[in-house]
C-alpha cells in the first residue's frame, strides 16, 4: 500500500503543479521529461527480466499469453472501456462541470488501464517490492502536470478511484502470495519486465508501431501452468 500513497500523492502533487503553472509548460518540456522516465522504465524492465533461471519458460509464456491476449483483443477492450466511461461521465454536462469530470475520468483510466499498475501491485504484494510502482508513480505524477494544466482540477481527483484500484490490487496479489511457488513467483517477474521492456519502447518511440504491450498481460500469469506441466513432462522424459 506504500507505493499506492506514493503515487497518489505524486499525482496529486502533479495535479497542483499543473493548475498552478497552467499554460507554462511546454511540449519540449513533456517529451524529454517523457523520455528520462522511459529510459528509467527500461532500466527496471532488464532488471527484472534477467533475473528469469528458466529462459524458455519466459519465451513460451510471452509468445502463448501474447497470442492469447491479441485473440481477445485486451488492449482494444480496455481502450473501449475507458472510452466508454469517458462519454457515460463526461457526456450531456456543459461548463465548468464538464471540465471537471473529463480531466477526473480521462486521469483516471489513464493512471489505471495500464500494465504497469498490474505488474507493480503484483511484486508489491507478493515481494514486497516497489519499484515498479513508485516508478510509475513518478510517470503518472509528470504527466498530471499536463493533464491538469490542459483539464483543471478534476485530475487531482483522479487518486480517488487510483488508490482503491491499484491499492486493491496490491492487497489480492499479498493474500494469493504466500500460496505461490517461489519459482513461479521469480519467473512470473521476468515476464513481467519483458513487457515493462516493451512500455519504455513505446515511451522512447523506438518502434515504427506501438507496441500492444496490454495484450500481453497473460503471459504474466502462465509461468503457474508452465512450471508444473514443464516439472511433469521431464518426470515422464527422465
Amino acid at each position: 500500500m506504500l507505493a499506492t500513497i506514493i503515487n497518489a500523492v505524486l499525482v496529486l502533487i502533479g495535479s497542483i503543479l499543473g493548475v498552478l503553472f497552467k499554460n507554462r509548460i511546454g511540449a519540449r518540456f513533456n517529451t524529454i521529461l517523457t523520455h528520462a522516465l522511459g529510459l528509467c522504465v527500461l532500466g527496471i524492465g532488464v532488471t527484472s527480466a534477467i533475473a528469469t533461471e528458466n529462459t524458455l519458460c519466459v519465451i513460451v509464456c510471452m509468445v502463448l499469453g501474447t497470442i492469447l491476449g491479441e485473440a481477445i483483443r485486451i488492449e482494444d477492450r480496455l481502450d473501449a472501456a475507458g472510452e466508454l466511461l469517458r462519454r457515460k461521465l463526461a457526456g450531456g454536462e456543459s461548463g465548468s462541470s464538464s471540465r471537471f469530470t473529463e480531466g477526473f475520468v480521462t486521469a483516471a483510466v489513464l493512471f489505471c488501464v495500464g500494465s504497469m499498475a498490474i505488474m507493480g501491485s503484483m511484486e508489491a504484494g507478493i515481494q514486497g517490492k516497489y519499484d515498479i510502482l513508485i516508478s510509475k508513480g513518478v510517470i503518472d505524477g509528470v504527466t498530471s502536470i499536463t493533464l491538469a494544466s490542459a483539464m483543471g482540477v478534476g485530475v487531482a481527483f483522479s487518486v480517488l478511484p487510483l488508490a482503491i484500484y491499484q491499492g486493491g490490487l496490491t492487497l489480492l496479489f499479498a493474500q494469493v502470495g504466500p500460496f505461490l511457488d517461489s519459482a513461479a513467483i521469480t519467473e512470473m517477474s521476468a515476464v513481467g519486465g519483458t513487457i515493462i521492456v516493451g512500455i519504455a519502447i513505446n515511451m522512447l518511440g523506438l518502434g515504427k508501431a506501438k507496441i500492444r504491450v496490454g495484450n500481453m498481460l497473460p503471459a504474466i500469469f502462465l509461468p503457474l501452468l508452465y512450471l508444473p506441466v514443464s516439472q511433469w513432462l521431464s518426470g515422464l522424459a527422465g
